[in-house]
């Protein structure tokens, strides 16, 4: 597939590659870095045959738009043609700037990243709020935090594990997870009335997760990896990020370093209520509560149940337990930081 990249790229985007390599692999894309003649480095995608290819040009786009916003976004190379998505018979792809010299935030927040990563995602939404897709709007916070729907999941998936029952450990395991998360709803429910009554939805990232969050030390270097614009909480993505499970695992501070990222989240985005942000981590809470991600791998796509994803599900299992656990802890150190 590299000599296709290389192909591809003189064609479409006057790129004369030296040399093609195998990325960082994608959840759903195949990724190459190409050297060009001059030195530089471009992160190139390549989409499946499946792909919705406007819904992903709306995803560049939407972080296209961000990056004129002062969000450090890599630029997108257009085509020949203008285009931001090259197709050719073999292969659809995309280019983008390679960020140089940066890592994951998967299980690094700590020091002054918190407030970087908070800092960030609040400048991220005060400039997609202004997005085409419509200006923020209040909705009834069981929208965000959907138990009802988390119901109807878990049963499904534990009538699904009834017809094909667990053939590996995993899947075993992740049967008895469902079951267990099912019968912990009504604690959640309870859990989720503290919330406001109504939460903000506005355009949001989309897929905020920690791979997608690119530092050099104690900055971000880039957001990568948009969705196409969708109204979502900016609540709901802010703790997605901040409280990754990895994050909640590694660092056992993490209650004040998430005041830090709240704090300066609210410096860059005053918009959103300090009532919301209070609710940062009850929200992150009932996400890892009532998600049904990777207990359904095993029978949605058992092609990707690795060891690395066995790891974080169970870390992910972990870390919703030791989120409940300093619940009160969190809010309290909130509470004193933002009143």
């Amino acid at each position: 597939m590299s000599d296709v990249v290389a192909r591809i790229l003189p064609l479409f985007y006057r790129i004369i590659p030296t040399v093609v390599d195998e990325g960082p692999s994608g959840t759903a894309t195949r990724n190459y870095v190409a050297r060009d003649s001059d030195g530089g480095r471009w992160f190139v995608k390549a989409y499946p045959a499946s792909a919705d290819l406007d819904a992903e040009r709306q995803a560049l786009e939407l972080g296209q738009f961000a990056r004129l916003g002062g969000i450090p976004v890599p630029p997108v190379r257009p085509t020949l043609d203008g285009d931001l998505i090259a197709v050719d018979g073999e292969l659809t792809v995309s280019v983008a700037a390679y960020v140089e010299n940066a890592e994951t935030a998967e299980g690094v927040l700590f020091g002054g990243r918190w407030a970087a990563v908070g800092e960030t995602v609040g400048r991220l939404h005060r400039t997609l709020a202004r997005h085409p897709s419509g200006p923020p709007r209040r909705v009834p916070a069981r929208e965000v935090c959907d138990v009802k729907r988390a119901r109807q999941r878990l049963e499904r998936l534990l009538a699904s594990y009834t017809k094909r029952p667990p053939t590996s450990k995993f899947a075993d395991w992740a049967r008895e997870r469902a079951a267990q998360r099912l019968d912990a709803l009504p604690t959640v429910a309870a859990m989720l009335e503290g919330l406001p009554a109504s939460l903000t939805v506005q355009t949001v990232h989309g897929d905020l997760a920690s791979p997608n969050v690119l530092l050099r030390g104690e900055h971000v270097a880039a957001l990568i990896d948009f969705r196409p614009p969708i109204h979502r909480s900016p609540v709901w993505e802010l703790g997605r990020i901040v409280l990754d499970p990895r994050t909640v695992l590694a660092q056992p501070d993490w209650p004040t370093g998430l005041a830090s990222a709240i704090a300066a989240y609210q410096a860059a985005n005053p918009a959103l209520p300090t009532e919301e942000l209070l609710a940062v981590p009850r929200v992150a809470a009932g996400y890892l509560a009532c998600s049904v991600y990777p207990l359904s791998e095993p029978l949605d796509a058992p092609e990707a149940v690795t060891s690395e994803l066995e790891a974080y599900g169970r870390n992910r299992q972990a870390a919703m337990v030791e989120l409940r656990k300093r619940l009160t802890e969190a809010e309290e150190v909130l509470h004193d930081l933002l009143h």
